[in-house]
């Protein structure tokens, strides 16, 4: 296991497996700033984690498939945002460069959290230009590069590569809500064979599914799938109720079925890829 100070990565090089594992939201790691920035204490804040989804992504490494795992939180800087995501209200000075207010930006989720519902705003003063361009430049940065150069190198030994961001989500609303979302952004993400052999293990293994709904897939997927070099991304939103404790805070006795559903997934994807690559081929 290789650690910087913002992520975990685990396998390689050279890459054991065709699948990389990113895991952007699952960061506990809340640097000592935050408590002269802060409204209220970071304990009403898990919320914006995707609480202890890595854990379900542990037997993956074991198996050989290549882990990247943020550990820096959220709430300092969101992996699963574009740079341009930036809620330019939050900033002084102003940036000069004019940014597009995206939906997620417009609730207050952009590339750094401006406030959560049920909070409110989060930070006490805007943030200064230097702060916010330390925060790309030392964790979303190298946490991108990473999952890139993983990619590439899996892509290079294998002649294509799988990427699963791996999330959890609150639970949605109604009696037949889907327990896991597959996101690949409409097609563009990933070829289609992949997505259905994703759902259809999920169904087998007593889950209820949904395709892009609610969750088409973010930022992370849309950036690195590359279909036209058979790198293929795939975003799995996981109901937090399956493995958590009834309070959504710590890890409850589901994590055992969660972690063995994840770990088949990737290695059935990684058994799907070169079926995909002979189709393509013929």
């Amino acid at each position: 296991m290789t650690r910087v100070e913002s992520f975990e990565r685990t396998g390689g090089p050279p890459p054991q497996s065709p699948v990389v594992i990113s895991v952007p939201h699952a960061g506990r790691d809340y640097p000592l700033e935050c408590a002269g920035l802060l409204r209220v204490d970071t304990a009403r804040l898990v919320r914006l984690e995707d609480r202890y989804v890595d854990a379900l992504a542990l037997q993956c490494g074991d198996a050989g498939h290549t882990l990247i795992i943020a550990r820096a939180a959220r709430l300092w800087i969101d992996l699963n945002r574009s740079e341009s995501e930036l809620d330019p209200t939050m900033v002084t000075p102003t940036p000069a460069v004019t940014h597009f207010i995206t939906p997620k930006m417009r609730s207050g989720l952009g590339l750094i959290p401006r406030r959560l519902s049920g909070v409110g705003e989060i930070w006490t003063q805007k943030l200064t230009a230097t702060d916010v361009a330390a925060r790309v430049a030392l964790v979303h940065r190298p946490y991108h590069a990473a999952v890139a150069d993983a990619l590439v190198a899996a892509q290079r030994r294998f002649g294509g590569a799988i990427l699963i961001d791996l999330h959890s989500m609150p639970p949605l609303a109604g009696d037949e809500a889907p327990d896991i979302v597959i996101g690949d952004r409409f097609g563009r993400a990933a070829a289609a064979q992949l997505s259905d052999v994703a759902r259809r293990l999920c169904v087998r293994e007593g889950f209820r599914v949904a395709l892009n709904s609610p969750y088409a897939g973010g930022y992370i997927i849309e950036r690195h799938a590359r279909q036209a070099h058979n790198i293929h991304a795939l975003q799995i939103e996981v109901d937090r109720r399956l493995y958590l404790d009834e309070a959504l805070v710590e890890p409850g006795d589901g994590v055992a079925r969660l972690q063995a559903l994840i770990a088949k997934l990737a290695d059935t994807l990684r058994q799907s890829l070169p079926l995909l690559r002979t189709e393509a081929a013929e």
